[in-house]
């Protein structure tokens, strides 16, 4: 018996033993490893992660699809409109301005600008501040129903346009009307909606979510009638803002 070849034998046979071996204890250190990741729980990822966020509003468990129409205005409405003349563009949108413009002491003046509207304006309880814009000089407001916004549609929407003397000199304004809603159904929690902004790579280590509320969205707009989700706004920073469907549980793509 050659016992050099032997030898060789056993020590490439050992070797491929260890290597086996090696290879079965990297596969199951990394499955014990991926295991641990699952069960981490998202409030422990984001602590990891270093993000924050809000008290989280947990008494909402369940909201319904909205539906509205685009109010047509009519002249009868029209003529109550104090100091201020009107044209109605296709139905829908009224375009106004003002014979008399109106000073605003501070722009962003919520009080007052929500009293104005209020005793000026065609169903102007029916609107919530949004925000001002310094370049455009526009106060931008979005209507609401049952205390919650109905964002960035463009039937539902009033914008004041102001002069350099922060005077109110006209405005543009559409309407939702015979709004209904459908039957409640369970929404995503206020904690899943911000772990889908997490796994798709909106929240950024540090970051810290400022406000979380929920309001509706029309994924189609522009249309005489519509469906409205109830929808998560997420804001990141105190500036960026994302919606997140709350029966999907799906960002929602403000481009598309």
């Amino acid at each position: 018996m050659d016992w050099s070849k032997t030898k060789t034998i056993f020590i490439i046979t050992f070797l491929i033993l260890n290597l086996f071996l090696a290879y079965q204890f990297i596969q199951k250190r990394n499955s014990s490893q991926l295991d641990v990741i699952l069960e981490t729980t998202i409030e422990e990822q984001l602590e990891a992660n270093g993000i924050t966020y809000i008290e989280l509003p947990k008494e909402i468990t369940k909201a319904a699809y909205l539906s509205g129409k685009s109010k047509i205005f009519n002249d009868q409405e029209l003529k109550k409109l104090s100091n201020q003349k009107a044209v109605i563009t296709n139905q829908s949108i009224l375009e106004v301005s003002f014979v008399k413009p109106i000073l605003i002491p501070n722009p962003k003046d919520q009080y007052f600008l929500n009293d104005f509207i209020k005793r000026n304006i065609i169903s102007g309880e029916n609107y919530s501040f949004w925000k001002f814009d310094e370049k455009t000089k526009e106060i931008l407001f979005f209507q609401k129903y049952n205390g919650k916004v109905i964002y960035k549609n463009a039937s539902s929407m009033l914008v004041l346009h102001l002069n350099e003397n922060n005077e109110i000199v006209s405005y543009k304004q559409t309407l939702l009307h015979d709004l209904e809603e459908y039957e409640k159904q369970e929404i995503v929690p206020a904690i899943k909606a911000i772990e889908t902004l997490y796994r798709k790579d909106h929240l950024k280590p540090g970051d810290h979510v400022t406000n979380i509320e929920l309001g509706y969205y029309a994924l189609v707009q522009f249309t005489a009638s519509q469906v409205l989700t109830p929808t998560w706004r997420i804001v990141v920073n105190g500036k960026q803002d994302y919606y997140v469907n709350a029966f999907e549980g799906q960002v929602i793509n403000e481009e598309n």
